[in-house]
């Protein structure tokens, strides 16, 4: 008797593969909507019916049914008998409440402050300018300022894929030899307070905004931190606290041009003594067509900062030297970041 064949995967053709890249905006929109209603969470302890979620999220239910069936599609829900939904393992990273959540990042990603600027891409393709400032007419840190709601959505997203990306500089960094680590531009705290948890005889300052700053005390005591650290806020380009040991930027310097990110450095540099360090953790774009998240993370810097960009090695370098610190060495973390080390030059 013959063997049955097994049948071989059929590997998906250019045509398909290129048809769901053009189609992704479909997906990171659903996404979004089914975060900004609250269904993940909703649907924390198992599977329920569409029409019992619909009531308690206060939506139509043809067109909950209709979104939870296309997230389904690409293996987020699960749909069952009588319209049963329920969460797979990695829909349940989409939880408000999970350890890995990326919950605040998809609903920002979706968020009117983004959508609308990404929409006019192109703009900022021919004139080099982020299309931000052309949509809402202003740039887009003064927006946030001005707008609370768009600014928590803000704020939540960088908390969400902070979580990951601080467990990993952390864990990638020995802090050797910092008594005190100032974190400029700090948001909410998770970056520092990561830290701090780890390094416990470390001292911590956070630096931001008077409006950002103000989250970061929950964060700080929900870590068990808050004896250790204290919080100032201010103008980076200005002036910082003196008397750390190093200072470190997480997602900050590529919100810049060159000049405005070698002015802050610049601030870093009258900040620190002789011996300080500053530590930049951010996407560091590898040569040729390696693929890398940072590289289409630049498409956004493009659109919607102050002429921000993701840079390379030489590039971060280049900034550095402007500032009078010499890079030391590149290290390489467990997510798409990496942390840069530079001295006193």
């Amino acid at each position: 008797m013959a063997k049955r064949r097994r049948k071989t995967a059929v590997p998906p053709s250019a045509s398909d593969t290129l048809f769901q890249m053009v189609i992704g905006k479909w997906i990171s929109q659903a996404i979004g909507t089914v975060v900004e209603i609250g269904l993940p969470d909703l649907l924390a302890k198992g599977a329920r019916r569409c029409s019992d979620l619909a009531r308690e999220a206060g939506v139509s239910e043809d067109g909950l049914y209709r979104l939870l069936r296309a997230l389904a599609s690409v293996g987020l829900f699960v749909e069952g008998a009588d319209r049963r939904f329920k969460l797979t393992t990695t829909g349940q990273l989409l939880r408000s409440d999970h350890p890995q959540s990326i919950a605040g990042y998809a609903r920002f990603t979706a968020h009117d402050s983004t959508w609308r600027p990404w929409g006019q891409l192109s703009y900022s393709v021919k004139t080099g300018l982020p299309a931000f400032d052309r949509v809402f007419g202003m740039p887009v840190f003064e927006y946030f300022s001005r707008n609370p709601e768009a600014a928590a959505v803000f704020d939540d997203a960088m908390t969400s894929i902070s979580t990951t990306e601080a467990r990993a500089a952390a864990d990638a960094y020995g802090f050797d030899g910092i008594e005190t680590l100032l974190d400029v531009a700090g948001g909410h705290g998770l970056l520092l307070a990561t830290i701090l948890r780890q390094h416990k005889r470390m001292r911590g300052v956070l630096f931001d905004l008077p409006h950002v700053a103000a989250g970061a005390a929950a964060t700080f005591a929900r870590t068990g931190v808050t004896a250790r650290v204290r919080v100032e806020s201010g103008d980076f380009f200005r002036e910082l606290p003196s008397g750390a040991d190093a200072i470190i930027m997480k997602h900050i310097i590529h919100d810049w041009d060159d000049d405005s990110a070698t002015r802050i450095l610049q601030t870093c540099h009258r900040a620190l003594g002789s011996k300080g360090k500053v530590l930049i953790v951010d996407a560091v774009l590898p040569p040729g067509n390696t693929p890398h998240f940072g590289k289409l993370l630049d498409l956004e810097m493009l659109a919607l900062t102050p002429r921000g960009r993701e840079r390379t090695r030489a590039e971060f370098a280049k900034l550095l030297r402007g500032a009078g610190f010499k890079l030391s060495r590149v290290i390489a973390t467990a997510g798409p970041l990496s942390i840069l080390e530079a001295v006193n030059a």
